[in-house]
């Protein structure tokens, strides 16, 4: 029984391993250091509360790893139950279960809050930008600086 508790403490662990601080506009990739970007100006249209689901159901590793890490303590568990025929049920029956359960369990704890902005720029152009924000960060009317590379942004308040 020990084993299960110590199987089921590194699952959470693991599932919380997550860093989710790279979709907020205060944090830069290693590969956008030291690069020349490009600066406007714009004002906020609208502030959208969203979620960022990190492993979109695409099979990704981190689905995986819920799964299997699932299924190995359901198997565990079902191991203490029961003889015979009705141990190998209990033993399939709880790495089916915990496969559906772990998946689930990273899937919730890959989910990073953020908000989805609408802002007009200074040249008149509107983009949608979404990234990780603090709770009332942006709101309709507020001056913003965008930085980007041409493939990402970050906005912050001006």
């Amino acid at each position: 029984m020990k084993k299960v508790a110590v199987l089921a403490c590194l699952a959470i662990l693991l599932a919380g391993c997550q860093n989710s601080d790279i979709y907020s506009g205060d944090v830069y990739s290693a590969d956008q250091a030291k690069q020349v970007q490009q600066v406007t100006y714009g004002t906020v249209l609208s502030v959208r509360p969203v979620k960022i689901q990190t492993n979109a159901s695409n099979g990704s590793t981190n689905t995986v790893i819920g799964s299997l890490s699932g299924a190995v303590l359901g198997g565990f568990l079902g191991n203490t139950i029961g003889n015979g025929t009705g141990k190998s049920l209990a033993i399939a029956g709880g790495a089916i279960g915990g496969a559906l359960v772990g998946s689930e369990v990273q899937n919730a704890v890959s989910e990073t809050n953020a908000v989805e902005l609408e802002v007009r720029q200074e040249n008149g152009s509107t983009i949608v930008l979404v990234q990780k924000a603090t709770p009332n960060q942006f709101q309709v009317g507020q001056e913003v600086r965008l930085v980007t590379n041409g493939k990402q942004v970050n906005a912050s308040p001006r």
